[in-house]
């Protein structure tokens, strides 16, 4: 099996409870969240972030990650965007990253398992680095997942077993539900259903121009055309080479527009990304706590707008 540690059925059932991921609870204009003995109160919307977190919330439901869980699943969904995968291979792929690691990339596991998925070297999964690479272990999740016959019509746990061959088969249907909420916001499916909180990135000075981004700006672009565009966003003028755009065509370019928006936001904690515009929506870090707001961004129909520190 690519990827279960194999724990006693009580200790198993105990560890995945424990990986799950814990829903926000609101009340009226004050969050409580109960962590692992840590409670944040936040009464006051422009008081510092003092506990960064990331939600996706769809029809009311809301599931709340950590900025490193937000980043994994950003990888996950958006590689499916980028291939054309439908929903449902992302909550297949989100559910089953959840039971293996609790969306964390692992040095650790089961005999050789590592990474994100937990697949195994010596089970030809690919070498312990390529395992460790989430854009490498999330391809090669989906290149087995899309040989499944049917896949999208089995059950989740049908589905991710097929793949992972558990010793715990049942488990990854455990992880549907937040799985659902997850894939709907980062697949765009569900427009401003992904947001994160975040504390304010530190400033950078170094810049570009109108034809080369700033080295910030310039892994963003690399990940952005790895992990959900296929291809380079093009610089915007006049912003010192901070700010990338791309514009899909086509009748589903709102939907990739949001899909791709929503995975800037997920990653904004690793790649420094501050301003993400959309559909007449701006993510502002230095607002993050206020979520999507509605506003004019000048960011074309079917297009997303990205800004880094």
């Amino acid at each position: 099996m690519p990827g279960t540690r194999r724990l006693p059925r009580s200790r198993a059932a105990a560890n995945r409870r424990a990986r799950r991921l814990r829903p926000l609870v609101a009340a009226g204009s004050v969050l409580a969240v109960a962590t692992a003995g840590v409670v944040w109160l936040v009464g006051d919307d422009d008081a510092p972030v003092v506990r960064e977190r990331c939600t996706a919330t769809v029809d009311g439901a809301t599931t709340s990650l950590s900025p490193e869980q937000a980043g994994h699943a950003a990888t996950v969904a958006g590689i499916a965007v980028r291939r054309g995968l439908p929903a449902r291979a992302v909550t297949i792929g989100i559910a089953t990253v959840i039971q293996e690691s609790g969306l964390r990339n692992l040095d650790h596991g089961d005999r050789d398992s590592l990474g994100l998925f937990q697949q195994r070297p010596s089970q030809g999964w690919g070498t312990p680095e390529q395992v460790q690479d989430p854009v490498f272990a999330t391809n090669a999740f989906y290149d087995a997942l899309v040989e499944v016959d049917g896949y999208r019509e089995l059950e989740v746990t049908d589905a991710a077993q097929r793949v992972q061959r558990s010793a715990f088969p049942l488990a990854y249907g455990d992880h549907e539900t937040e799985a659902r909420l997850i894939a709907s916001a980062l697949t765009g499916y569900t427009p401003a259903g992904f947001t994160c909180s975040l504390r304010r990135a530190e400033p950078d000075a170094r810049i570009g121009d109108d034809e080369e981004p700033s080295p910030a700006a310039q892994r963003l672009r690399e990940s952005m055309a790895v992990q959900v565009l296929g291809t380079e966003p093009q610089v915007v003028p006049g912003t010192v080479g901070k700010e990338l755009e791309h514009v899909f065509g086509g009748e589903d370019a709102e939907r990739l527009a949001w899909a791709a928006a929503s995975w800037a936001v997920a990653s904004a904690d690793d790649l420094a990304v501050v301003e993400v515009s959309v559909a007449g929506h701006r993510w502002d870090r230095e607002r993050s706590r206020h979520g999507w707001v509605a506003e004019d961004t000048g960011v074309p129909a079917g297009g997303v707008r990205v800004r880094v520190a």
